[in-house]
């Protein structure tokens, strides 16, 4: 049995003025399934709605429809007096590490507070378990760290913090959204390395949302490529890197450094990525697709199954 299952999710927001408002649909009909212990890889550009359906798998967000199972229990409707207890099981690692932590707590407050939030102990307990989990995320000694306070600390530091705060509850269930993508190249080797350390440690289900399809086809088992809202191409993380079926996942692997080697057919796609309040009609990608057809100009192509893996394009459909 799957620990998170997503199933046709959808997430709108209502954006516009006082006097004129709009819906946005920032994740279409997206379905994904996570199992204990699996690395799940979530990959797009910005905008595609990969940290909207990360933060619905949370239930940070209460999605417009679809549902959310979370070790068996729908908890799409929960109330969130009653998701406090699930809160210690699923935890979010954020893109921006100043975000994450109160800039008026100490490091010593900010790791202290969930455990006394969520566990019975004392907090001299808690402060001794802070500082074991600030020595397992590389940040010693750690009774230097306790009393400094955000703003002191570096972004490499503060992500160290971010991961710690996530994982002194032990959870069941990551989101990494992006962990790295505010940090210095020379330190985001070692910051995706812990996570990976956790994860394995502790048996974790781990959402690993990233641009880099690079990055995450070293650790997930299986991707998920989003594309303006929706799930365009999912499958083993090695099958998608070797032959990749959609043309916006060749066109993401076009861009890695080692495209030339791997002999993926270079797909490069025109302009930006459109805008998801009003998307195209038929096939999203239809307007930048060096392979557009009439039909996906004017209707949107089903999800099928090909080679164990699901594909939403109608070059890989009968007509």
């Amino acid at each position: 049995m799957s620990l998170v299952k997503l199933s046709e999710i959808v997430m709108e927001f209502e954006i516009g003025s006082f006097f004129k408002k709009s819906r946005l649909r920032a994740v279409d009909r997206v379905s994904i399934d996570i199992e204990r212990g699996e690395v799940y890889g979530l990959v797009g550009e910005s905008g595609s709605g990969k940290s909207t359906l990360g933060r619905v798998s949370l239930r940070l967000y209460r999605p417009t429809s679809g549902s959310v199972i979370f070790n068996g229990i729908d908890i799409t409707n929960v109330p969130e007096r009653h998701l406090r207890k699930l809160r210690r099981r699923m935890q979010l690692i954020p893109q921006d590490p100043y975000s994450s932590v109160n800039p008026f707590y100490t490091i010593e407050e900010a790791l202290v507070e969930p455990l006394l939030t969520h566990n019975s102990i004392d907090r001299k307990e808690a402060v001794e378990e802070a500082k074991k989990i600030l020595e397992e995320v590389g940040l010693v000694p750690a009774e230097e760290y306790l009393s400094r306070r955000p703003q002191q600390l570096s972004g490499g530091q503060l992500q160290r913090v971010a991961i710690a705060r996530a994982m002194i509850l032990k959870p069941d269930y990551i989101v990494a959204d992006e962990p790295t993508s505010n940090l210095d190249a020379s330190i985001r080797a070692s910051i995706v390395k812990l996570i990976s350390d956790f994860q394995k440690r502790l048996n974790q289900a781990l959402l690993f949302i990233s641009h880099d399809i690079a990055l995450v086809s070293l650790l997930a088992q299986r991707i998920g490529v989003m594309y303006l809202g929706q799930l365009v191409e999912e499958g083993n993380s090695r099958n998608i890197v070797k032959d990749p079926l959609h043309p916006y996942t060749k066109a993401l692997l076009s861009a890695i450094p080692l495209a030339e080697e791997l002999k993926i057919e270079k797909v490069v796609l025109k302009g930006e990525i459109g805008d998801p309040s009003n998307p195209p009609k038929g096939c999203r990608l239809h307007p930048r697709c060096p392979y557009a057809m009439q039909l996906c100009k004017n209707k949107e192509p089903p999800v099928i199954s090909i080679e164990n893996r699901k594909i939403k394009c109608w070059l890989y459909t009968e007509k």
